[in-house]
């Protein structure tokens, strides 16, 4: 009875957000209420259980999303990701422009929140393609397929990192395992799934871009550029690895430790990019703070909404539904990993958002993980891998993807959806083979 409840809620999730277009996080606070009051929990309780779950959710997320949009804004308003674009594209050359553009999107995408992400490269994506005379899919997809791998597989972004906080999973390890999945995924989701893209032709609509383009005189350097870009993964990336390699009383370990940390790494990122981004260019302090405080406005939304899937979790391991999909997981021979995979995956189709599907597929999975003992890490990446799976027409993304490349809705499912399913897939089979040796 209590999984049917469950059932009945998340369908419940569905017509809120799409039949009565109501919000996210409203819709995610009602559904949880309504689960918990359902299941037989007092209503004081359920108001707890909600509380808690928003708290505990976003009590070490607030610092790490916030820190995050504020490196992303510094990037992009001092012209350090165009400039990234640039310099790669003048050193790979013609030949080898798709590869420049699946390092653009992953070093601008680490950083950055991916709708920021991707206005900041599309307009650079247009003019390499026209200047280099190359189809518009062939450099499009490459960049946008690493962009998409960032905001599903690799914190510091909101749903990988918001499911790590469920899972309890450590984030440089996500962070680590991510990077190994990340490779072969977008090898196959950009550049060669391209080479089955040439009948179809586009070109941008006219008149497209308002945005600002940055002149020589105004970009920083490209070496500070993609030095600052890379500061928080770097530290990050080598925290997983010295905890792997050297014992837990050495004095490198534990200053990388605490260095290494998300909260810190982004600080820290944040920090210099303040300096090299701002005060080195001439840039006085005021004009580098509002550019920070402007930053935050685009995440509030998206903290309520990861705040929201918190509660529901909570609401679920509160009244015992737990108990249930434990009992279901212990019999059934499917992987753990290939079930909250599949949970999410359905989840994003029917709500079109990443990152709701993401935060609900987490908080239902949540229980597998105690059942299983599977690697809390490889849990948030298959989740994670989940939460792409095959974006359509509810997806802002996908009316983003379509507007700005000129294509029409069955030219974008067979170039955006499919990549994005490709991206999924991927996800899910680099999570399945890593279990093998981890």
């Amino acid at each position: 009875m209590s999984l049917l409840i469950v059932v009945a809620g998340v369908v419940a999730l569905l017509i809120l957000i799409l039949g009565f277009k109501l919000n996210s996080f409203i819709s995610l606070v009602l559904v949880s209420l309504g689960i918990g009051i359902t299941e037989g929990m007092a209503v004081n309780q359920v108001l707890v259980s909600v509380q808690k779950g928003i708290g505990d959710t976003l009590g070490s997320l607030v610092l790490i999303l916030g820190f995050g949009a504020m490196l992303g804004n510094l990037m992009s308003e001092s012209g350090a990701a165009q400039r990234i674009t640039y310099g790669l594209m003048n050193r790979f050359g013609r030949k080898n422009v798709q590869w420049a553009m699946v390092l653009t999107g992953l070093i601008v995408g680490l950083p950055m929140f991916y709708n920021a992400g991707f206005v900041v490269i599309i307009p650079l994506v247009f003019a390499v393609a026209l200047s280099a005379d190359l189809p518009l899919l062939y450099v499009g997809i490459p960049a946008a397929a690493a962009l998409s791998v960032t905001h599903g597989f690799l914190p510091p972004h909101p749903g990988p990192t918001a499911i790590a906080v469920i899972f309890e999973a450590d984030i440089t390890r996500v962070l680590l395992y991510g990077l190994i999945i990340a490779v072969p995924t977008i090898v196959i989701a950009g550049p060669f799934f391209t080479r089955f893209l040439k009948h179809i032709h586009t070109s941008p609509p006219q008149n497209l871009f308002t945005a600002k383009k940055f002149t020589e005189e105004e970009m920083p350097g490209y070496g500070i550029s993609v030095f600052t870009a890379l500061v928080p993964i770097l530290l990050m990336a080598t925290a997983a690895i010295l905890t792997i390699l050297l014992p837990a009383t050495s004095a490198v370990r534990q200053l990388f430790e605490f260095v290494g940390d998300p909260v810190m790494a982004l600080l820290i990122s944040v920090l210099v990019a303040i300096v090299t981004l701002g005060l080195n260019r001439g840039k006085p302090m005021a004009e580098i703070m509002k550019t920070v405080t402007d930053s935050i406005a685009g995440i509030a939304m998206i903290l309520l909404i990861i705040g929201g899937g918190g509660a529901l979790k909570q609401v679920l391991v509160d009244s015992g539904v737990g108990d249930d999909v434990t009992n279901l997981v212990s019999n059934t021979s499917l992987s753990p990993l290939f079930l909250a995979w599949l949970v999410t995956a359905l989840l994003r189709v029917c709500l079109g958002s990443a990152t709701v599907a993401a935060i609900t597929g987490a908080g239902i999975a949540l229980p597998m993980l105690a059942a299983t003992g599977i690697s809390p890490e490889l849990m948030v990446l298959s989740i994670g891998a989940g939460s792409l799976m095959f974006s359509h027409v509810n997806d802002p993304g996908f009316w983003m993807f379509k507007e700005y490349f000129n294509l029409t809705i069955p030219q974008t499912i067979a170039t955006w959806s499919i990549m994005e399913t490709i991206v999924s897939v991927m996800g899910l089979i680099g999570a399945l083979l890593l279990e093998l040796v981890i």
